[in-house]
């Protein structure tokens, strides 16, 4: 199953707010998969999958599925930074 590869990022930066299926979109969506594509692969609707992604929205304090992935996959490199300190 495709959701399984998707590994879970260590707690950061606001990340352990997440429930487990927050985690799941999360991780998904940083990889470039469509709401269609995730909720397929979750067996959900593509509106479980809007919700879980504006619930990972408001926890996170960003704006979109951009900044979402960016916070992730800089929390699953190991740099638990914000952007402004990354340059």
């Amino acid at each position: 199953m495709l959701s399984e590869a998707f590994a879970l990022p260590e707690p950061a930066s606001g990340l352990e707010k997440l429930s487990q299926r927050e985690a799941e979109v999360l991780a998904m969506a940083s990889t470039g998969l469509t709401n269609a594509q995730m909720a397929t692969e979750l067996h959900v609707t593509v509106h479980a999958v809007k919700f879980h992604l504006a619930a990972i929205y408001r926890k996170l304090g960003v704006a979109n599925r951009t900044e979402a992935a960016g916070a992730y996959l800089r929390s699953s490199a190991g740099l638990n930074l914000p952007p402004s300190q990354l340059d």
